[in-house]
């Protein structure tokens, strides 16, 4: 039986090419509009994993990701990096004189700032998907409106591509996890890479201190990212993820962050993707 994956958008979507390359693809795709939708499809078991966007080398965190992950109980068991290529894209036979609008994902057109620039006549709108915007524009002929997104995307809904390549810097890659509400039962060899989430009581160098443990049991930090603890003003929450050789390394470190914290938890072990 073929694994049920869910993903935030339709097939053409980044999400859907992550898909395929982390589980091949003899799957079968959960389509949602949300990440919220992706979150209640894990839940309600309508399917067996998920996968959601985290971070991207231009746009930065997606900070209401990290909060849904933890909010809900999700485990990150896996990752993977995806190198994005934008493309501007429309029914057949239009120039980019011919466009007015382009509908997209707003991180897609945020990464793609500088290209649209040069086209002020083209008003830019929102979409809660960048295939999604790429199916509408075929399923309806719409002329006049491109979209951004995948080339996979222009495979699909049979549209041409007007422009490639049109983010603003080239190596451009999102970091997607793969998500699941219980812990994948990885061993220990296997797993070199972790997310965590701490708090801390407000004193002077109380985080230098925390880093100062994960840099003596020979932890390498890669993320650190703060949110703000809704229930107590101007107190925060730090998400981290860190990656180690040893496993035994990271299960002292582990041991010492607990005593150390006021709130301590374990968002996911796993496989560190390749970059």
């Amino acid at each position: 039986m073929d694994l049920k994956i869910a993903i935030q958008g339709i097939k053409g979507s980044f999400h859907h090419q992550v898909a395929n390359h982390y589980f091949g693809e003899s799957i079968t795709l959960e389509e949602c509009d949300s990440f919220n939708a992706v979150v209640k499809s894990l839940k309600a078991k309508h399917s067996d994993k998920g996968i959601m966007a985290l971070e991207n080398s231009i746009a930065g965190s997606i900070l209401p990701n990290y909060a849904l992950i933890d909010k809900n109980e999700l485990h990150i068991i896996g990752e993977y990096y995806l190198d994005i290529h934008m493309n501007l894209m429309a029914l057949k036979g239009q120039t980019i004189h011919d466009i007015k609008e382009v509908h997209s994902h707003p991180i897609a057109l945020l990464q793609c700032e500088v290209f649209f620039n040069q086209y002020p006549h083209i008003k830019l709108v929102e979409s809660v998907d960048t295939a999604e915007t790429a199916y509408r524009i075929q399923q309806q002929r719409l002329s006049g409106i491109a979209a951004v997104a995948a080339p996979i995307a222009a495979q699909m809904y049979d549209l041409e591509i007007l422009a490639a390549g049109i983010h603003t810097i080239k190596s451009n890659k999102t970091r997607f996890v793969i998500v699941n509400t219980r812990n994948k039962a990885l061993s220990k060899e296997e797993i070199n890479k972790a997310s965590l989430k701490f708090e801390l009581d407000d004193t002077p160098g109380s985080l230098a201190t925390v880093l100062n443990v994960m840099n003596n049991c020979k932890l390498n930090l890669t993320k650190i990212q703060s949110l703000p603890v809704i229930e107590t003003p101007f107190q925060y929450a730090f998400f981290v993820d860190v990656v180690f050789e040893k496993y035994k390394h990271y299960e002292k470190a582990k041991k010492i962050l607990e005593i150390m914290t006021t709130h301590f938890k374990v968002l996911g072990e796993y496989k560190q993707g390749k970059q």
